[in-house]
Order: C-alpha cells, then structure tokens, then sequence
C-alpha cells in the first residue's frame, strides 16, 4: 500500500498543536530523558513507541474510564486509547525533530496508529499496546501492527497520513464524558 500525505509540506508533520502539543513540559521532559537513553534517532523512536506502548495501558485493556486525547494529559494520566496513544508517540517523536503522521484503520470501528519518516520513507508503527492476541513491534523493515485489516470484512487500511487527528476522531474523544460513553460513539469510517 502507497502511504499518501495529506499535505505535501513534510514541516506539518513537525508541527504542535491542541492535540499534539509536544511543546508541553511533560512532554518535553519525558522526550528529553528517553533522548538520553539513545544514540540516534532511529533508537529514539524505537525507546518513544515502547514507551508508549508498554507503560501506557490502552484503558479499554486496563478497565481506566478516563478519556485522553491531548498528547500531555495522556502522559499525565497514563490512560488512552489507541488515538490518544498515537497522539503521545506522535508529541514525543516531533519533540526530537522526527515527522509523524497520524494514519488510521478501518476495522470494525477507526483504529488509530502512527507512521514514522525515516530516510525518505514513512513506516508506520502501532503503540496501541499488546496483550494476547496483539504483537505490535517497532520496525523500519515490514510492518508489524497490532492488526491485519480482513478485506472479506470491508476492513482495509486507510493510505492517508494526517498531520493533524482527523476531526471524526478529535470530536468524539472530545465530546466523551467517559470510555464507556466513548466506546458507542467511536467512528466506523473515516
């Protein structure tokens, strides 16, 4: 599948914004002590998304009712769903100069994850978090996502790498009091 920015300006997908606020001092922090754990920024990326991965409980997984959306609040709380983790990975990995994208699935609802650009190609990688059944692994070389899209299902992966959370995603985290609230508004298609 050919990766499609949704914008050909590569300095979008360094940008911070509401969502993706890597200008934030947690996440500044948090991106400057994984930073002093590696040698480049390959192994930066890798040490961010399992980060993310590992010490972030996806809250559908853990029970948690909260609902993140801000890359900094789901640092905060240490809560998301797989949206607010990708906005996490996305703040930390744009606060070391790496572009991210935002890219999405269509399973049986929208299913968030992140591309990564590394010399000259994106590579999208998933820190939704694994538990039986999912593997999500950080890798420049194939892909190893949590989920493999069942075309007889209407399934498919979006090409579309967003510089910005897609406003279908944005407004029902928003708009949620709760994950149980979150869980019956969660988008279908995108």
């Amino acid at each position: 599948m050919e990766l499609i920015q949704n914008t050909p300006d590569l300095s979008a997908y360094l940008a911070a914004d509401e969502v993706i606020d890597h200008h934030h001092p947690l996440v500044r922090e948090t991106a400057a002590r994984l930073a002093r754990e590696a040698e480049d920024s390959y192994a930066y990326a890798r040490l961010a998304f399992e980060f993310v991965r590992d010490t972030i409980p996806h809250s559908q997984d853990s029970g948690d009712p909260r609902v993140t959306w801000r890359a900094s609040d789901v640092l905060e709380q240490g809560t998301g769903i797989c949206y607010a983790k990708a906005h996490a990975l996305a703040a930390l990995l744009r606060a070391e100069d790496i572009p991210t994208a935002l890219c999405y699935q269509q399973l049986d609802v929208v299913h968030g994850l992140i591309a990564v650009r590394f010399n000259g190609a994106w590579h999208r990688q998933d820190p939704r978090g694994n538990k039986p059944g999912v593997d999500a692994r950080f890798s420049l070389d194939g892909e190893q996502l949590a989920f493999i899209p069942d075309p007889e299902s209407n399934e498919m992966d979006c090409p579309v790498l967003y510089a910005e959370p897609h406003p279908a995603v944005l407004s029902v985290l928003k708009a949620a009091p709760d994950r149980p609230y979150l869980w019956k508004t969660l988008p279908t298609a995108l």
